[in-house]
């Protein structure tokens, strides 16, 4: 089955790249989870749009992921939050917030979806988080969540 992906599925490939997978694979994962869309001579079309908003975006090469991965070492990302006693927090930290703490700390500006939360965030104190800049280059970085009342 040829599909469009239209997000980043690791081990396949980013958002615009044609690929072929397996009937069941695409039919049953992809396509419903909105991972995918058939392929389609039109749908070919709407590619080099998802490609160029993709550049945009995108880390330009190894080196400049690389640079992006020594920008956010020396960061010191903080969070607040409502919390509860005991540190609970009401609700939970997501990866949007992240990265606008990140451009909040002056670090680089960051797609969200490629940030790799070790489950949901719903306590204070210090969290790592990873992040996928390059297939080869991934960063890890503490935030802090600070509870407020």
């Amino acid at each position: 089955m040829k599909i469009i992906l239209t997000q980043e599925v690791t081990g396949l490939g980013g958002p615009g790249d044609i690929v072929e997978v397996k009937d069941g694979y695409g039919r049953n994962y992809l396509l419903p989870q909105g991972f995918a869309m058939r392929w389609t001579k039109g749908a070919e079309k709407q590619v080099t749009v998802i490609k160029r908003a993709r550049e945009a975006r995108e880390i330009r090469d190894l080196g400049h992921a690389n640079e992006v991965k020594d920008q956010l070492s020396g960061l010191k990302v903080s969070l607040s939050a409502r919390s509860g006693n005991g540190g609970r927090l009401f609700g939970s930290i997501t990866p949007a917030e992240i990265v606008d703490a990140i451009k909040a700390a002056g670090g680089p500006s960051l797609d969200r979806r490629r940030l790799e939360l070790p489950g949901q965030i719903k306590t204070t104190g210090q969290h790592n988080v990873k992040i996928r800049l390059h297939p080869e280059v991934t960063a890890t970085f503490p935030v802090t969540v600070v509870g407020a009342k």
